[in-house]
């Protein structure tokens, strides 16, 4: 075990704390360690489907929005690679994702502050020193490492709803999985997708375009009244910015939980051009004759039981207030992810305040410890900062923010405005300023 502690360390190794590796390795002067218990980056490898594209821009890389002029950008990756002037001639602002994922593994063999390999089992705090002690489990045996500040970047994981992981069929999977078992579902009778977002949405257009002219069986069912687009209008991105941030985190929970369940269509809608390619390939499709597809939305799963060796799925329609079922082989739950507390974390539980739905209380700042100063989170914090939590293109912002309460001081510039709109009421006068004044 070191004596010198390191200044921070950070656990998970997703695009968000690679974004934070990248940006505090040339600090002079600062000591950081990424753990990461793969053996190497790859990011959601059961959707890297073939052209598909990031909902973001290129400037949404791991550096640029905080440092242009860093040698981890997207474009001199791509400068390096030869890929530069194919990416100039593409004129499109929106990488592949397979594109963005390889950028990512290039960026971590760059890197000397992330080890790969590291898989957590415990966190403890040493009141006198004030400093953590991280043990991880690794191929050489167990190791520890000591640290003033921790950053979480775990991630949420794959959430299933309990009433289709209540069948216990290994013929239910979260959409993560899908390329891992593509084979499989192309060689099934039939096949239910649930869900309404982009996920949803890319799995039906692999299965129609891939496996529905062989004989496949398609359903795609929503709980939303409609297949939302993803809305991508400029003055909607301003809400993508550090005033829309500070807006948010000052309403009151019970507004903020509400603004989560109704700005779905704001970060996880389906983008506009998949949408129009999926009634495409249908249209083209049926000039055959039918198509064995079924979509059904305002239908929302409540049940999945095993039948003669299939899959029994039950839904109620929330506007007919009827009840139906479809008889399947694969259930494939694109339902999205949630967060779920490390237990690596259990022994410095009670620095982790929890609000009544069990949710870090997070400070504007990321912090979510008791003192908000030492533990910082990373894509856990939707419900204090709105949906632009996992947006990638926050994630220099927010990082800049983590660096400089971690350091005491901001080594990359932290905007406190960019937007035309002002999102509160501190540029007019209100009613209440009114009466005052006439009093």
């Amino acid at each position: 075990m070191s004596n010198q502690p390191y200044d921070f360390i950070a656990i998970g190794l997703g695009p968000f704390n690679l974004s934070l590796a990248c940006l505090s390795e040339p600090l002079e002067g600062v000591k950081s360690l990424f753990l990461e218990q793969r053996s190497q980056f790859d990011w959601h490898p059961g959707m890297m489907l073939e052209g598909v594209t990031l909902q973001t821009p290129f400037m949404s890389d791991l550096v640029t929005l905080a440092d242009p002029t860093s040698k981890y950008s997207f474009l001199n990756y791509a400068k390096l690679n030869n890929r530069l002037y194919p990416f100039y001639i593409r004129e499109s602002f929106f990488l592949l994702r397979k594109e963005y994922n390889l950028y990512c593994q290039w960026v971590c063999s760059q890197l000397s502050n992330v080890s790969f390999e590291q898989s957590v089992t415990k966190v403890e705090f040493c009141p006198q020193t004030q400093c953590y002690t991280v043990t991880c489990k690794t191929p050489n045996g167990e190791q520890h490492y000591v640290t003033r500040h921790l950053v979480l970047g775990t991630g949420p994981a794959p959430y299933i709803p309990d009433c289709a992981v209540q069948s216990n069929s290994n013929n239910v999977m979260h959409s993560s999985d899908f390329c891992h078992r593509l084979d499989e579902l192309k060689a099934a009778k039939r096949v239910t997708v649930v869900g309404a977002g982009q996920s949803a949405a890319e799995i039906y257009h692999t299965l129609l375009q891939q496996a529905v002219p062989q004989g496949l069986q398609l359903d795609w069912i929503a709980r939303s009244p409609r297949y939302f687009p993803l809305e991508y209008t400029k003055l909607t991105l301003e809400m993508t910015s550090p005033e829309y941030v500070d807006y948010f985190y000052n309403l009151k929970t019970e507004q903020r939980d509400w603004l989560n369940q109704n700005q779905k269509n704001l970060f996880k809608g389906i983008n506009g051009d998949l949408i129009n390619d999926i009634f495409d390939t249908l249209y083209a499709q049926s000039l055959d004759g039918p198509i064995s597809t079924t979509f059904k939305t305002n239908s929302k799963l409540t049940n999945t039981r095993k039948s003669a060796g299939r899959l029994v799925t039950e839904f109620y329609h929330q506007e007919l207030n009827e009840a139906f079922e479809i008889k399947t082989d694969y259930l494939i739950c694109a339902t999205g992810f949630k967060y779920k507390r490390p237990a690596f974390l259990n022994p410095i539980a009670q620095q982790l305040p929890e609000d009544e739905q069990g949710r870090y209380l997070v400070s504007r700042e990321y912090a979510v410890d008791t003192d908000q100063k030492r533990i910082f989170v990373q894509n856990a914090e939707q419900h204090t900062h709105g949906f632009v939590t996992p947006d990638l293109g926050m994630a220099c912002y927010r990082n800049s923010i983590i660096l400089r309460e971690i350091l005491g001081y901001a080594p990359y510039q932290v905007e406190q405005k960019i937007a035309f709109q002002c999102f509160d009421l501190s540029d007019v006068e209100t009613h209440s300023q009114q009466k005052s004044n006439a009093a």
